[in-house]
């Protein structure tokens, strides 16, 4: 693989995965709002979270902005510190007792199997993928990009 083409590939290596992160937080977050943040507040009060409908409230609202800025490659830095936070808190205070695998299967019945509760799996594989969307940015057909050229075109002299 020649050094120009190395360059161009790994800079929209991070495309294909800001657009799956951006994409799940978002759809989360979006049925979240669909079936009302109150009803998410219930789920939280059940497990005990404090404040649970401003909690429900913030973690929907963080879901469907920060969804739509990662999906969209703006402030991805920014977005991807209070998401790592709710997968943090989502993972240790949930998921955590039901293991590491993403899929539990704890039955199987004639119409096909039976899943349990969810591990941590998911919550580390957002947690890695925002902290390498912040690290790497989120590369060209992005926002932050279009920006960039924006600018940059805009502070070449004039002939």
């Amino acid at each position: 693989m020649s050094g120009g083409w190395r360059a161009l590939s790994s800079r929209w290596a991070v495309v294909p995965l800001r657009l799956v992160v951006g994409y799940g937080f978002l759809a989360h977050g979006l049925a979240k709002w669909s079936r009302g943040p109150a009803n998410f507040g219930r789920l939280l009060h059940q497990i005990g979270v404090p404040l649970p409908t401003a909690t429900a409230w913030v973690v929907t609202l963080l879901e469907v902005f920060g969804g739509r800025a990662i999906l969209v490659g703006a402030f991805v830095a920014l977005a991807s510190v209070p998401l790592i936070a709710s997968m943090l808190v989502a993972m240790f205070t949930v998921q955590v007792r039901y293991g590491f695998s993403s899929v539990n299967t704890i039955g199987l019945t004639s119409s096909g199997p039976v899943f349990g509760p969810p591990g941590y799996e998911i919550n580390l594989l957002y947690i890695a993928s925002l902290v390498a969307i912040a690290v790497l940015g989120p590369g060209p057909a992005s926002v932050a990009h279009w920006l960039a050229r924006r600018r940059s075109l805009g502070r070449e002299p004039h002939r």
